[in-house]
């Protein structure tokens, strides 16, 4: 089960990573892409049942299934109201429900830190000029895009969040050993 696990996680990285860069290149996230990430939830939550000693604290606790299913809805929430106040698009209202999943009830503190500091570096970054030899390049032309639209998009921002909220556990560990 472990290994199920492993490779659901790896998977999940994966396409957390092409909701961010579709996101920044398009300003959307496909649809088939937030399914895909709740589907290896899914797929996830079982291997981890399968895998309990103690299927009612799997499934119940707040560390467990319905942490992070509770999670994951209270997020979808908050992206639905933030996109009913068009401070949101669609696709990063719709990103949080896999987010929530995969961070859990406890991973929402270290996300929401991760995401507010990011989103602060974000804004004083795009108030920065681009260096004119690097001006012609495809990344910085978006940018530049990114920058006259006024348009932030916010799944990036997101994206590298859930994985440093992610990491974080396996950066604590390997602290712990040195």
């Amino acid at each position: 089960m472990i290994g199920m696990i492993v490779v659901v996680n790896s998977l999940s990285v994966l396409l957390f990573l092409y909701a961010a860069w579709t996101d920044f290149r398009t300003w959307k996230i496909p649809n088939a892409v937030v399914l895909a990430l709740v589907t290896l939830y899914a797929v996830r939550a079982v291997a981890v049942m399968l895998g309990s000693e103690d299927l009612g604290a799997a499934l119940f606790a707040s560390s467990g299934i319905g942490g992070d299913v509770g999670a994951g809805l209270l997020m979808f929430m908050l992206g639905v109201v933030l996109w009913a106040f068009r401070l949101f698009g669609a696709g990063d209202a719709k990103l949080f429900l896999p987010i929530g999943l995969f961070v859990g009830w406890h991973g929402m503190l270290p996300f929401s830190f991760l995401l507010l500091v990011l989103g602060i570096v974000t804004l004083l970054v795009l108030r920065l000029p681009v260096p004119l030899r690097v001006a012609h390049l495809a990344f910085f032309m978006r940018i530049e895009e990114i920058r006259a639209s006024r348009k932030i998009p916010y799944g990036v921002l997101m994206v590298f969040a859930v994985l440093l909220t992610l990491a974080l556990p396996m950066i604590q560990q390997q602290l712990q050993l040195r």
